[in-house]
Formats: structure tokens, C-alpha cells, sequence
């Protein structure tokens, strides 16, 4: 699995995910860090890689143009420090690794998991 660390998560995510044998870059060795999230995101796609955030802005994108790729794992909590909240991470996303290579939306916080398939649809009022 090919993992794109987005701006706001820390690059020592890439370690940890590497002791599984998943590949992480952070965003900021391929592009720049004022990039729109837009970019990021067809960076990804074209790329063949997971976008790993804790920003709902990816998730919210998703839901707006009804994407089939790229998958994005959001990460949600008050400490998402990897010392802390690495082996949830982990065991989740070996649990949506299947998911995650068909096209989701995957959500980890400390107590549960959330998956939706892309594409997503948009909530109608």
C-alpha cells in the first residue's frame, strides 16, 4: 500500500507504516506545502497513492465531485501523534486494506472505524 502523508500530519508517520511494509511519503518531498487540496488530490490519484490526513477537507472533496479515487484515510482524535495512536491506525487499516484498494473514505478515531465506498453520494436535504 502506498500512502501520501498530507501537509498536516507529521513525516514520522512514515516509519511506523513502513514496519508493516506500506509505503509513506509526505506530501512536502513532492510537492509544495501551500499546494491546494485539489492538487494533493490529483497528485494522489495520478500516482497510484492513499491520501492519510486528519483535514475532513479530503472527505468533503470526495463527497462533492462523487470521485472513485483516490482512497483517504482520515485520522480523527486530540492525539494522533504516532506514539500514541499508531497500532489504531495500523490495525485498522489492515482491516480496510481490501476496501481501501476498491475506493474508500476510511475513518479512524481511538474508539471505532467508519468506511464508505467511493464513489460517495451527495446528502440531499
Amino acid at each position: 500500500m502506498k500512502l501520501l502523508l498530507e501537509m498536516n500530519l507529521s513525516p514520522e508517520w512514515g516509519p511506523v507504516l513502513a514496519t508493516v511494509g506500506w509505503q509513506a511519503i509526505h506530501w512536502s518531498t513532492v510537492g509544495k506545502a501551500t499546494a491546494a487540496d485539489t492538487e494533493i488530490m490529483a497528485w494522489a490519484k495520478a500516482s497510484g497513492y492513499i491520501v492519510f490526513t486528519n483535514d475532513l477537507d479530503f472527505g468533503a472533496l470526495l463527497h462533492a465531485t462523487g470521485a472513485h479515487a483516490p482512497s483517504v484515510i482520515q485520522i480523527r482524535g486530540e492525539d494522533i501523534r504516532t506514539a500514541s495512536a499508531g497500532m489504531v491506525v495500523i490495525s485498522a487499516l489492515q482491516a480496510a486494506l481490501q476496501d481501501l484498494a476498491a475506493g474508500a473514505l476510511v475513518t479512524i478515531d481511538p474508539r471505532k472505524m467508519r468506511i464508505s465506498m467511493l464513489p460517495l453520494r451527495p446528502t440531499s436535504l
